[in-house]
């Protein structure tokens, strides 16, 4: 039987020249103190917080989703999240799911009303940063628009004397736009509305 592990802790560090060691003697020392025991480490070192994928945290993670953690416990909160909004995200799925994440040097618990209110207020800021990121795009691609610089992706050069030539010769549309370079929507509009067959232009 596979007794599931309830309590875990994650550490991390950023560099290969720093050691995970500080912060888990203050971890185990604390879940020693409040008598937790079932306690399974998830270590990731030499790996920045901003990378997607960190092989401790993806395996936290997956026990959080199977319901095999009821209490996370760290050092700091800037040893999970790699942004604002990502860190919200994971306080958020805690939340949801009745986990309780317990930051050490932070000494935040969201098993507490005041972690809660904390959580609410690291939301309020993940939003205000995500509304700052868009309208900082949204100038700047007003800017740009005023420069005549180009927005967005730059339309495909989609040569009809060629496409006439091998849509005579019976190629399809996939073929065709295989070898020009375009998608086979565009193709597709020419030969419903634009093309006219080889046959009906010499009878004209």
């Amino acid at each position: 039987m596979i007794i599931k592990s309830k309590i875990a802790i994650y550490a991390r560090v950023s560099t290969d020249e720093q050691t995970t060691e500080a912060q888990l003697h203050d971890l185990r020392e604390y879940v020693d103190n409040r008598g937790w025991k079932n306690v399974r480490e998830y270590i990731d070192e030499g790996i920045s917080g901003s990378k997607d994928s960190r092989p401790g945290w993806n395996q936290v993670w997956d026990a959080i989703q199977k319901g095999q953690i009821n209490t996370l416990v760290v050092h700091a909160l800037d040893r999970l999240g790699r942004s604002l909004p990502h860190l919200v995200k994971i306080i958020t799925t805690c939340i949801e799911r009745n986990i309780t994440l317990i930051s050490f040097r932070e000494n935040i618990d969201l098993s507490t009303s005041t972690g809660r209110m904390l959580a609410g207020l690291f939301s309020v800021l993940a939003d205000y940063e995500l509304s700052i990121i868009r309208e900082r795009t949204r100038s700047g691609m007003r800017s740009a628009k005023a420069r005549g610089s180009q927005i967005g992706k730059k339309p495909q050069y989609f040569n009809k004397r060629r496409a006439t030539e091998l849509r005579d010769l019976g190629w399809g549309q996939i073929r065709i736009a295989r070898e020009l370079g375009v998608g086979v929507g565009r193709v597709n509009q020419w030969v419903h509305e634009e093309y006219i067959p080889k046959d009906q232009r010499e009878c004209g």
